[in-house]
């Protein structure tokens, strides 16, 4: 795919899987390395025919006006067996299927999922933002690894996130006394600027404008 900056086998077992995210982990870039911003997108992935196909969704989004502007979606069949944190060697395929339909690759990618808050340090976020090498950030809807201290009521609040010492993301309140988002780096961005993104990005919902949007496609493919 010339679109990738770095490529992989995915027809690999769960022990090859970990090696390469052990590997690719001591590469991501945890500092801005941001150009301007003009369009952010969203993706989200899922599954059916009992696991056998993945499906993804990606929605492009104007920034900050969040309009959608762009989005596509890809089904593929996956092998890979579903194994805790090996998620996006089932999930990415289809998700670089559907970015690779696009007119052309967005600023920077918001994911349903995590990035470098993983027990690797590679999670979807930071795996995808790696392979096209452009800014990514992890946003998910429960921990994977790590704790934090309580949030205060009101939106913006956040904590760090810790595993074995390391902060690896942060617990951010994105509406008055709902459920946290876990933001952590994907790729090319600190976690001081992607908890700040995922800010701008949120609307009068829990999950940032372009991951909802993706959400919400991705839930059509196939009806």
């Amino acid at each position: 795919m010339e679109y990738l900056a770095h490529t992989h086998a995915w027809d690999v077992s769960p022990e090859q899987a970990i090696a390469i995210q052990e590997r690719l982990s001591q590469q991501v870039i945890r500092r801005n390395q941001l150009g301007p911003l003009q369009v952010v997108a969203g993706v989200d992935a899922g599954f059916e025919s009992g696991g056998s196909v993945a499906r993804a969704a990606v929605v492009v989004l104007s920034f900050p006006q969040l309009q959608v502007v762009d989005n596509a979606v890809a089904s593929l069949p996956t092998s890979f067996p579903y194994v805790p944190g090996l998620l996006s060697f089932r999930e990415a395929p289809a998700i670089l299927n559907a970015l690779s339909k696009l007119e052309k690759m967005p600023d920077l990618l918001l994911c349903d999922g995590h990035g470098i808050a993983h027990p690797r340090r590679l999670g979807i976020a930071s795996h995808l933002g790696l392979l096209l090498d452009i800014p990514a950030i992890g946003v998910a809807k429960s921990i994977l690894v790590g704790q934090h201290d309580p949030l205060a009521y009101e939106a913006d609040a956040w904590q760090p996130l810790l595993d074995c010492g390391e902060v690896v993301g942060a617990a951010v309140r994105t509406r008055p006394g709902v459920k946290p988002v876990y933001v952590s780096i994907g790729h090319h961005l600190s976690l001081e600027t992607a908890i700040k993104l995922v800010l701008r990005c949120t609307g009068k919902y829990r999950l940032p404008e372009p991951i909802r949007q993706a959400h919400h496609l991705a839930s059509q493919v196939g009806n």
